[in-house]
């Protein structure tokens, strides 16, 4: 910014001289050194008037250059020069929007790349089902299939259409999530009926692995929050526990209540959790080294999404006896 580019600049400085000379002349036409007191005074309120104005574009041009430099990658912010005073609020202010607008740039550029990501991943999970499901349609298709073969194609099939219905509603219930969009109910929940309710799509399945499943609750205890959601979470993680519970093996849930929280225990007796996954196992399409076959590395995700939302806690870790132990906590109160 050029300070005499400035048309205000210019006509100040052309009033100021008119001013001046007007006024010098007057003085001069009574006496030369009234006209010449005259011309210094008028110099002297220039120089008080101007030099302080200079002053302040200058101020102005230097923040409009940080201001340039800020939003092409600097973030570098002498805060020495800050001083009281209208400017140095501006400035300040300046600044922060300019960071804030930055860190705005950064989360959408991150946002982009996760969105992509997540549509890879979405799609080859997709894709492997959706490959079977076109074998077994062409296995169908050929002539002189034999009726038991038959029927084994067809419950196939069934399992993989279901698996795609299910992945697909749990990719619909994690977006409604981070949307913002799903409203949890705020009543008492009985947790014994909550912990029958998440075991019903799971017991037949346990049954044919000869699994058993142990539900430790006084009937007594209660947590406020929404029923069908935390019904959705609980079965992720005993879905979760039954796939890595060798046959004949058994999966505990466990409640109880303090004046505190309310607590789940859902435990198993399988292998564990490998150490290196458990920082990154609630993560979406993560999976372990020891994920089951077909695992989607969503069920977790989305059952720590519930709780959390409803101001609970969802950690996971190892029995000191071994097997996996998932640990639900519901406060009475925000923690």
């Amino acid at each position: 910014m050029k300070f005499y580019r400035n048309p205000e600049i210019r006509r100040s400085i052309w009033l100021w001289a008119l001013w001046l000379a007007a006024f010098a002349a007057a003085a001069a036409c009574l006496d030369w050194r009234f006209g010449a007191l005259s011309s210094a005074f008028g110099l002297l309120c220039g120089a008080l008037h101007f030099v302080p104005t200079f002053r302040r574009y200058r101020a102005l041009a230097e923040l409009s250059l940080e201001i340039d430099e800020i939003l092409h990658g600097s973030v570098g912010l002498d805060l020495d020069r800050f001083a009281e005073g209208e400017l140095a609020v501006l400035q300040s202010e300046i600044y922060k929007m300019t960071v804030r607008l930055r860190e705005q740039a950064e989360n959408l550029k991150k946002d982009k790349v996760y969105l992509a990501d997540s549509i890879a991943d979405i799609s080859h999970q997709i894709r492997t089902p959706l490959t079977s499901i076109n074998l077994v349609v062409n296995f169908l298709g050929q002539e002189g299939l034999e009726e038991e073969r038959r029927i084994a194609l067809v419950q196939e099939l069934r399992g993989l259409l279901g698996r795609i219905d299910w992945l697909i509603g749990t990719l619909l219930k994690l977006s409604r999530l981070d949307a913002g969009t799903v409203r949890f109910a705020r009543s008492q929940v009985n947790v014994r009926e909550m912990l029958g309710r998440a075991a019903q799509p799971v017991e037949i399945p346990m049954d044919l692995r000869g699994q058993r499943l142990v539900l430790k609750s006084s009937g007594e205890e209660t947590f406020y929050g929404d029923l069908a959601w935390t019904t959705e979470a609980v079965e992720n993680i005993l879905k979760n526990c039954m796939e890595h519970t060798p046959e004949g093996g058994c999966i505990t849930a466990e409640a109880r209540e303090t004046p505190i929280f309310t607590e789940i225990v859902i435990s198993d007796t399988g292998e564990g959790i490998d150490e290196k996954d458990l920082p990154r196992l609630f993560e979406r399409f993560y999976r372990g080294e020891h994920a089951a076959e077909g695992s989607a590395g969503i069920g977790l995700a989305l059952a720590r999404m519930i709780v959390t939302e409803q101001d609970g806690s969802l950690k996971a870790g190892n029995r000191p006896g071994g097997g996996a132990e998932f640990t639900i906590r519901f406060y009475r109160a925000t923690v």
